[in-house]
Parts: C-alpha cells; structure tokens; sequence
C-alpha cells in the first residue's frame, strides 16, 4: 500500500479522497492555488504545497515536480483536471509515481470519444452516429457540414469532456454557430483543449451510467446505475440510483452492456460506462469516464462500497476487497449540486466570502463540501460548493429525507441554487418518476413550489413588515400624559 498520496484536484473531491487515506493510514499532500488557501482539503490534509504554475492544475511538469518535492508514491487526480489525461497518466510512469486510475493506453483510447464510439459499435453494441473530430479555425464549418449529414438535433460535444462541460444542443442551423462557440471556448477554458466533434442527438432521454470497478486480475464488477436526467444550464444536478425509468429486466440487460463494454476496453479501477435512452427504450452506449465521478456518493450510499478505497488497491496492484465482489445494492439515494449561483441573475456564477453554512444532519444524509463560514468560494473554478446525498429504503423514503435535507441547508454570503433544488424536489413529475432531459426544458417558475416553504416565506415577510414599521424609540401613551397620572405615580414615587 501507499505511504504518501499526492491529490491532484481540490474542493470536495479533494476533502473526500483525504478522508479515505486517513482511513487507510496514508499521508497526503494537497495542492492547493492562492485563492484556495483557505478551502477544508487544505486545513485537512497531512501536507499541503502550493501550485504557483499560471496553467494551475493543467500544468503537467509542475505538478510532477511538487509530486517528486513531497515525495508521494502515487497522484489521486480525482475528476476533471489531468484525470483524462493520458500524457499526465505516461508522465507519472516515467516518474515512477502510481497513477490511480487506469493505465494511459486505455485513457488514450476512451479520451478518443469518437474512435471509442466506432470500436464499442464495432463489437455489436448500438450508438448515436457521431462525426470525426474537429479542431483550428475551420472547425465550425467542418462539424456544421457534419451535423447536416448525420440529422438535427445534434449534440455539439468536446474531446476532453464529452457529456456536460464543453457541450451544447443545436436542434437546429439557426443555433449551431452559438451552440459550437459556447462548448468550445467552455472546452478550452475549463480543459485546455477545443477538439470538438457533433453526435446526433436523442431528446429527450434519459441520461444512464452504469458505475464499473475493474482491477488488475481481470475482475470486473458493477454496482448498479445512477439516472442523471436532470439537468439545468446543460449540467446534472440531480442524479439517483436505482433509475426510477428502468424495469428488472431492462436494468439486468444495461448492466450486462456495460460490464462487456469495459471489458473491451481493459478498464481499470473505476469507471462509469454512461448510456442514453429513448422513452420507446432504444438505448445508446455514448461514453465511458475511466474515473472517479461527482455523483459516486449514491452509489457509495447503497452498496456501502468506498469507491475512492478501491481505486487506491487496484491501483497498488492489489484486487478488489471482497466485500466489495459481494456488495448488493439496496434501497434508493438521491443526490443534488448546492452551486453558488444567482438564481435572480440567469444562475449567473456568485463567487463571494461565506458568512454562514449550515449544512443537514440526521439519518441517511451525507454532505460532500469544501466551505465552511468564513471561507471563500472562488471565481476560477467550477459553482459547485456542496454536495448533498440521502439515502432511503425506498424513493419516497429517499424523497422525504431530500426534502427535509434541503430545508434544513443555510448558507449566507452568496446566493446559491437551493430555491431551484427545492422546487425539483416537490415537483410532480420528479416525485412520480416521470422525468426525463425535458424536466427543466421550460420556465424554471412553471415548477411547483413547496407549501411548506410559501408558508415559512410569508412569516418571514411578516416579520421583515414588522420590524420595519416598528417604532424603536420608546413612546409614552397620551392616557399616561394627563395630569391626573403624572400626579398618581409622584405620589407613589
């Protein structure tokens, strides 16, 4: 096993791989930029080094260098950043560093969506149809011409991220040339890299990914699906497990696909083998992410896998634990993205000082965070500020302890997306199951909100009334003015 582990990343992935070294008895390092010098993965972390690179976390040869300085024995990228990066991943070879995560050929050949499309159609499973990819200042037009041959909608996706950040719908030519602007400079911003290419679209869809673990003996397992269906400003913020839009048998078949899947790719540690399905129950392999992903706290909740443990064996050339080959699924769990954005501004991104946070407590939830009061949220990274996880037997039960949950978040200093998350959770469609990529497709107010919370906003309107029309200075009654009370009470005095 490991000594010391370098961890790659920051914010609450970053605080969550911690908590598994320290469980496991290894060091760590954090790597932290000087605008996250006061975030929780740093005041946590056994070391703590700073990356004073202009390129940050992208920076390949700096974070080696603080890597070999610390002397870690492995680097933990956890998500985004160099965590798809198979150069990274061939640098620390030739370093003699571990790398968590799979070897750099089978990175190389997933990170190539396109190619992985063709090779997984190749071996007999079913995909959207998806261009070459494109890149230089003839790329727009390129993938344009693409997107007229293979049929509108498509989906206008990058390289480096595929599904999410760096992705954009066009249902149309009329919004192709914003669609292609709007991913590819989000592409370059957020992974140094604008390689784009167009796949057709299924809208709507239910958006699927089946979470894979694979060590070096050749075992692989799977430990059920995660629904990531929700989705607002083209990012998930709302994922669960099981898929309320899955039947026994068509989970049993999605979960076979995606076990052959990542054995023709020869993944390692954890993956997600992620899926798109039509309502008439077409189904699509579309991606895999050979990595960590940010809604694994479901799955962790009901198989009572630690995901991040297992990465670290498999990684350390050991096989997956047996509890692990033996983990059952059950009941359901239900995560959501606390963001830091303007609800009242377009969910504009809201960086700002934290003056409170509470966060919720109490059966079955689980809270993922880097803030605490006091800290700051900062401007260059990604809105994400918490991540809030219930656990029930059953989806309703999953659903009252949501509800719950996120009645009892405060955070004060910047305005977060909590007022959208509640309206999700006491929406009618999302409540019976009957959602899909459509759910936030319209008007963000056309959703229902919670009595409950109409009612705690109205006391709160009362009392703001009241302490606003309230009198502070004190005011002698006229009854107590005449001479008949003066005289009473100098009387008594």
């Amino acid at each position: 096993m490991f000594r010391r582990i370098l961890i790659a990343n920051r914010g609450d992935i970053a605080a969550r791989i911690g908590s598994t070294c320290r469980d496991l008895g290894i060091e760590t390092v954090a790597v932290y930029e000087e605008e996250d010098r006061g975030s929780l993965h740093v005041r946590l972390a056994d070391r703590c080094v700073a990356l004073r690179s202009p390129r940050g976390f992208f920076d390949v040869e700096e974070v080696l260098r603080l890597a070999r300085e610390s002397e870690a024995d492995a680097i933990h990228p956890g998500y985004g950043f160099l965590a798809e990066n198979a150069e990274f991943v061939e640098a620390c070879e030739a370093a003699g560093i571990a790398f968590v995560g799979p070897p750099a050929d089978v990175v190389r050949a997933v990170h190539d969506r396109p190619g992985a499309l063709a090779r997984a159609r190749a071996a007999g499973h079913a995909t959207l149809e998806a261009s070459p990819i494109a890149s230089g200042p003839d790329a727009s037009a390129a993938l344009r011409r693409e997107a007229a041959r293979i049929g509108w909608p498509v989906a206008v996706k990058s390289v480096a991220g595929g599904r999410g950040r760096g992705e954009r719908l066009a249902r149309g030519p009329e919004t192709f040339e914003e669609a292609f602007r709007r991913a590819s400079a989000e592409a370059r911003k957020i992974y140094g890299d604008d390689r784009m290419y167009v796949e057709r679209a299924a809208v709507p869809a239910h958006i699927l990914g089946v979470q894979v673990l694979s060590d070096e003996a050749g075992a692989t397992i799977q430990l059920g699906e995660r629904e990531g269906s929700v989705i607002f400003g083209n990012q998930k913020i709302l994922e669960e497990t099981p898929a309320p839009c899955l039947d026994d048998d068509a989970r049993a078949e999605l979960h076979a696909e995606a076990i052959a899947i990542a054995e023709l790719f020869g993944l390692r540690g954890a993956s997600t083998v992620e899926f798109l399905r039509h309502a008439d129950g077409s189904t699509w392999f579309t991606e895999i992410k050979p990595r960590i992903q940010m809604p694994h706290p479901v799955t962790e909740l009901v198989t009572h896998v630690d995901l991040v443990r297992e990465q670290i064996r498999v990684a350390a050339g050991l096989p997956l634990s047996d509890a692990t080959r033996r983990a059952v699924p059950h009941g359901h769990a239900i995560q959501c993205r606390v963001n830091a954005e303007d609800p009242r501004a377009r969910f504009r991104p809201t960086p700002g000082r934290l003056r409170t946070v509470r966060m919720p407590s109490g059966p079955g939830v689980r809270v993922d965070t880097y803030v605490y009061a006091g800290c700051d949220v900062p401007a260059r990274y990604d809105s994400v500020v918490a991540k809030i996880a219930v656990w029930g037997s059953d989806r309703e039960h999953a659903i009252g302890r949501l509800r719950r949950a996120l009645r009892h978040v405060e955070i004060v200093g910047t305005p977060t997306n909590l007022p959208l998350l509640q309206r999700i959770a006491w929406d009618d469609a999302f409540h019976e199951g009957r959602y899909d990529t459509e759910l936030l497709a319209g008007p963000v107010d056309a959703l229902a909100r919670p009595g409950e919370g109409l009612r705690g906003l109205a006391a709160a309107a009362a009392f703001a009334w009241s302490r606003r029309n309230e009198a502070f200075d004190p005011v002698v009654p006229d009854r107590m003015r005449s001479g008949w009370n003066r005289s009473r009470r100098a009387k008594e005095v």
